[in-house]
């Protein structure tokens, strides 16, 4: 790997992190070794990486791939990106929200396409549940995100950090936590652990359901309140005792249960019978 100092970038044109957009920028080649070996790039692939910063695992990148189209919100990186990475035919930058852009328009009819990013914290979430409810053909996510959210979405049944999350992730993917990465990797340093994290899209979803929405809306139902018993957590469903008690029955499932409990397989069952009485 060429040596390519993020600090210097930093002096050379003064740049200055923003807390607002949650920027710290990797500095340790071997969390960037680890990046790039898990997404596995090959240099057929489409890359579409959100949130570059200063272009560290962009470089990296644009070397390995066919075309890396940049997805940068921060107005100050633009013209540092632009110089820092001029050399390279195959970068496409662009200015912009990744909660807004039409990732479509540069997936087109490619299949061979892999999310790579170093996700501000604060925007994890609506980033992860936007590339998958809508759908975009894409083969893998490889990103680094906080250690507690790289948790919930690996996380099984049972455990206090299984949640909707974890559903919608594994409802789509197949999921591989890569490392842990401590604060001294980045600069500036964040107060929390992180977590490099893979995400293999599976070629169909986990579990076939009859209605999508529901399955989903019957997921998030069951953990707005955790401690809340399935029967009384789907209550929001406005179904009537009888057809309640059917839907239970008829999954073999038991309404005494909390949501924390049921696997992707049970949430689909469930679904299933309570779309059938709807």
């Amino acid at each position: 790997m060429d040596k390519f100092s993020i600090r210097d970038i930093v002096n050379k044109y003064g740049f200055r992190f923003s807390k607002k957009l949650g920027q710290n920028f990797l500095i340790d080649d071997s969390v960037l070794e680890d990046i790039l070996d898990s997404s596995n790039v090959s240099n057929k692939d489409l890359i579409i990486e959100i949130g570059p910063g200063v272009g560290t695992l962009t470089r990296e990148l644009l070397k390995r791939a066919e075309v890396v189209y940049a997805v940068e919100l921060d107005l100050n990186l633009i013209p540092i990106l632009q110089e820092e990475l001029k050399d390279f035919s195959n970068f496409k930058l662009i200015h912009g929200d990744a909660l807004k852009v039409d990732f479509n328009e540069i997936i087109g009819d490619r299949d061979n396409v892999k999310f790579v990013a170093n996700l501000p914290y604060y925007v994890t979430t609506p980033i992860i549940s936007r590339i998958l409810n809508e759908n975009y053909n894409f083969k893998s996510l490889t990103i680094m995100i906080q250690k507690e959210v790289g948790e919930r979405i690996a996380s099984d049944p049972g455990c206090k950090e299984y949640g909707a999350l974890s559903i919608l992730v594994q409802y789509y993917c197949n999921v591989h936590i890569v490392r842990r990465v401590s604060p001294s990797s980045f600069i500036p340093s964040p107060k929390v652990d992180s977590i490099v994290i893979n995400m293999e899209k599976l070629n169909e979803p986990r579990v076939k359901v009859k209605d999508k929405n529901l399955f989903f809306k019957i997921v998030r139902f069951s953990f707005n309140m955790r401690r809340k018993t399935l029967w009384n957590a789907l209550k929001s469903l406005k179904m009537s005792k009888t057809d309640m008690e059917l839907a239970f029955e008829k999954s073999n499932i038991d309404p005494k249960r909390r949501g924390e409990t049921l696997s992707i397989k049970e949430f689909g069952k469930l679904s299933d019978c309570i779309y059938e009485l709807l």
